[in-house]
Formats: structure tokens, C-alpha cells, sequence
């Protein structure tokens, strides 16, 4: 007769923790290379001659295998080149959150909550009578019938409107956000990597909206001489070019994207680094990379004001000390009432992380 041996299942507990933690150095390295992973590997392979991360018992080779077998790894056997697999951008993206969320995702899924009553998402445990303009879905049937009951007795059934009651909802604010990346040249220059701690920032948001606000939208606009959008699984592998700084472009893209939107909340995330130097004219680029250059300047200061008109609110993280540019910015920001941080690469994600939270209350009718 056949049949199935069930026996208690072992694991190596050692060579688990061991692929662990070569798989979080791994995921950090992948960031660093845009993605590249046979670049990541190599990279890994030099820290382990020079730190010894594994030893006789589990090697690079047995890491390798692994990543592979587990589904976090491609090899293409024509030239053995390695790509990474949907699921290390997935881990990528949650491995982001963690580092710069910390535990925020562990908490409820769900919405933004406010302290309004209204026509929402979710029925809480008040009730109230029917007022003129309540619909047919708020009526709480059961309550309803209950106060008939009460007021006109149970011999003979009958139902007026002031026996109408009504379950109240909460209503969840949705929002809809637009986050604008820099890429120009700049985010590299004067030996400083400006560009990881944007990608680890959009990543963690992207985790984040994905996770725990399931029904807020996230759109993702990078900017260079041009502006485009890119889809959240292409976020490890964005990469600096040598690009000047067409704000204006990626401003015109993320309200274009905001119309399609119908959520009455709607909002600009911005990181960049320096100041707009770069405008496309009938086809043809009009560049300035020295000092502010009005005619640049005029045309972001005016999409400002058309964003505040919109109720567009445009939160500007400026990664970038240099005084000069802090006036451009409180201009900007003050012509479109929005937010400006002039933030660190060691604190963005805790800036971002604040202002998006705590703009969630907020209701617009």
C-alpha cells in the first residue's frame, strides 16, 4: 500500500542565518548598482575575501545556489549573466521600509482615518436619526425597526420616518500622490551619492501606500532634461544621467497625472538636490546651469500658483545645503503654500515619512 512518511522537518539553523545575512548585504548592494546583479555579486565576493563572511561549511557558491533555488535570482545560461527576480525587487522595496519606516508597517492595514462622519468606507458602532439627504444605504434597518417597535408597539407593525436610524461611517481619505525624483548629474557630483537615499525613499513610500494604504494611488515621476514616468518596480535600477534640471517638465507631468485622479486629496512629493536649469522651448533646450536664471525660474514659480489654485500642495525635500538655493525654494513654497525641508541623506526617509502621515487626516470637500 502507498502512503507518506511524515517526519519532524531540520534545518541547518546555522546556514539559514548564514543566507540571511549575506541576503541583506546583498539587497543593500543591489541598491548601490542600480539593480546590476552580477555587479552586486562581485561586490559581495570582495567583501568576503576581505571579511571572511562564510566559511568551509557555506560558501558563496552555496549563496548563490540558494538565491536561485529560493526564486531571488536568474542566470541565463547562454553567458551565465545573473538578474534579479520580481521577488528580490519586492524584497528590495520592503527591506527600504524597514530601514527608513522602521516599524510603522507592522501596524493595521488600512486608510487614512479622520474624525469626520460622513458617506464613507467603514461603519463604526454610532448611530443617529434619519436627517433629509441621508441615503438608503446609511439606514440601520435593525435599529430602525427596533424604535417602531418601541414607539408604536409590537401588535401591529408599522414604521415612520422618525423611526429611521442611521449607522454612521468613517470616512478614510484617499489620496493621490505624485513623487518627482531628480536624476540629473548633479545627485553624483562632488563625491556625493544623492540618488540611493532617493531610491530608498521611493521605495519605502511605494511599500508603504502598497501596504498599508491600499487605496491611495502612487505615481512616480523621475526628471532630467525630460521628464517620464517610471512604474514602482523599476525604482532599483534608476540611475543618475547626464542630465541638466528641467523641473518645469516634471512639474507639467505629475498635475497631468494628478487630473486623471479622482480623489479630492492630491499632492506633490519633490526631491532634488539643486536649482531648475533647464527648459524645453518648441523642441529645443534652454539651459543654464549658472546661477537662478529668471526665464526658468518664472515658469516654475507660475506652475506653483497653478498647483495652489488646484489645491495640489507641493512638499519640496531639498537634499542640498548650499544657501543661495534656499531662497528659490522658500519662493517656490510660498507661492504654492506648500511645505519646504531642507534635509540630510541620513534623515529624507524620516522627513517624507512625517509629512506624508501627517497629511492624512486632512479631509478636502
Amino acid at each position: 500500500m502507498k502512503g507518506y512518511r511524515f517526519e519532524t522537518f531540520r534545518i541547518n539553523a546555522n546556514e539559514e542565518n548564514k543566507f540571511q545575512q549575506l541576503l541583506d548585504l546583498f539587497v543593500q548592494l543591489l541598491t548601490y548598482t542600480n539593480g546590476d546583479a552580477t555587479e552586486a555579486l562581485d561586490w559581495l565576493n570582495q567583501l568576503d575575501r576581505k571579511y571572511n563572511l562564510t566559511n568551509d561549511d557555506y560558501g558563496m557558491g552555496d549563496f548563490i545556489e540558494e538565491l536561485k533555488a529560493k526564486g531571488y535570482l536568474s542566470e541565463n545560461p547562454a553567458d551565465g549573466s545573473f538578474k534579479i527576480t520580481a521577488k528580490s525587487e519586492s524584497t528590495i522595496r520592503k527591506k527600504s521600509l524597514d530601514e527608513i519606516f522602521g516599524q510603522l508597517k507592522k501596524s493595521k492595514p488600512g486608510n487614512h482615518a479622520t474624525s469626520k462622519f460622513g458617506k464613507g468606507d467603514e461603519q463604526n458602532s454610532d448611530t443617529r436619526p434619519y436627517q433629509f439627504g441621508d441615503t438608503l444605504e446609511q439606514i440601520d434597518f435593525t435599529e430602525s425597526i427596533r424604535h417602531a417597535q418601541i414607539n408604536h408597539g409590537i401588535e401591529r407593525f408599522h414604521m415612520s420616518e422618525e423611526d429611521l436610524h442611521i449607522r454612521e461611517t468613517d470616512f478614510k481619505a484617499q489620496t493621490s500622490t505624485v513623487l518627482m525624483i531628480d536624476i540629473s548629474h548633479s545627485m553624483i557630483l562632488y563625491g556625493e551619492d544623492r540618488i540611493t537615499p532617493a531610491k530608498k525613499v521611493a521605495m519605502a513610500l511605494s511599500e508603504l501606500i502598497t501596504t498599508k494604504y491600499p487605496k491611495d494611488t502612487l505615481d512616480i515621476v523621475v526628471f532630467g532634461n525630460d521628464a517620464w514616468q517610471v512604474e514602482i518596480k523599476d525604482l532599483p535600477y534608476l540611475q543618475v544621467g547626464p542630465y541638466h534640471t528641467n523641473t518645469v517638465a516634471g512639474l507639467e507631468m505629475a498635475m497631468d497625472l494628478l487630473r486623471r485622479r479622482k480623489n479630492s486629496n492630491k499632492q506633490i512629493f519633490m526631491i532634488t538636490d539643486g536649482k531648475p536649469t533647464c527648459l524645453k522651448i518648441s523642441g529645443k533646450y534652454y539651459k543654464n546651469s549658472f546661477g537662478l536664471d529668471r526665464k526658468v525660474i518664472n515658469r516654475c514659480m507660475n506652475l506653483a500658483a497653478q498647483c495652489k489654485k488646484l489645491k495640489i500642495p507641493i512638499t519640496t525635500f531639498m537634499i542640498a545645503s548650499d544657501p543661495y538655493l534656499q531662497k528659490f525654494v522658500e519662493e517656490f513654497t510660498e507661492m504654492n503654500h506648500g511645505k519646504a525641508f531642507f534635509a540630510g541623506l541620513d534623515n529624507l526617509g524620516s522627513f517624507v515619512f512625517k509629512d506624508f502621515e501627517s497629511g492624512k487626516t486632512k479631509t478636502m470637500f
